[in-house]
């Protein structure tokens, strides 16, 4: 975790609103996996109802782009080391352990999402919306963005098919029905 990142310090602050135990991992320096170097996560959580993850946070605006060309668009990039080793960090926890890639969304005004939207977050007068994948999910579906920044994501239509609010990690794995993003207001008619 990065104190000075606003997206990870929001993320612990919704992690605290629901009592849920956790461990911010300094990330200070690349951390060793065995014989390797691998990127250190952001959060060691169990939840309320024993669910144990690894968490990396990765933190967006949404609309992305500019306030004269706002890109309407819920990015859910990555880099592929991220995802390597967030799968490498859950496996090494074992099985218990899933490795989940949170996406912690600002909602950048004019825009914003309804007050009883699941897992909608307000820190420091911003409102935040926490998503998350779980990375073996993620990675069977991700394709590359840029080979030059080694970057990957999800096709539209499969980040909506398995995105989910972050709260649905913290309780016993199973399957739940996926939530798709919400819509904004002003309402979009596409989120592409």
């Amino acid at each position: 975790m990065i104190r000075s990142n606003h997206y990870e310090t929001a993320f612990e602050a919704y992690l605290r609103s629901r009592g849920v135990g956790f461990i911010a991992v300094d990330e200070a320096r690349r951390s060793l996996l065995g014989p390797t170097d691998v990127k250190s996560l952001d959060f060691i959580i169990v939840g309320p109802e024993s669910s144990k993850l690894v968490v990396d946070v990765k933190g967006r605006k949404f609309p992305g782009g500019s306030a004269e060309n706002p890109r309407k668009v819920w990015q859910n990039w990555s880099t592929e080391d991220d995802v390597d080793g967030l799968n490498r960090w859950a496996g090494q926890f074992g099985a218990e352990f899933r490795g989940i890639l949170a996406f912690v969304y600002q909602i950048v005004p004019p825009f914003c999402v309804a007050d009883d939207t699941p897992d909608r977050f307000v820190f420091k007068n911003d409102v935040y919306l926490m998503r998350a994948i779980e990375v073996t999910a993620y990675r069977s579906a991700m394709t590359a963005r840029s080979a030059k920044w080694g970057t990957v994501h999800l096709p539209t239509e499969d980040f909506r098919r398995l995105v989910r609010p972050f709260s649905d990690f913290l309780q016993r794995p199973v399957m739940i029905p996926t939530t798709p993003l919400p819509q904004t207001v002003p309402v979009l008619d596409d989120l592409l």
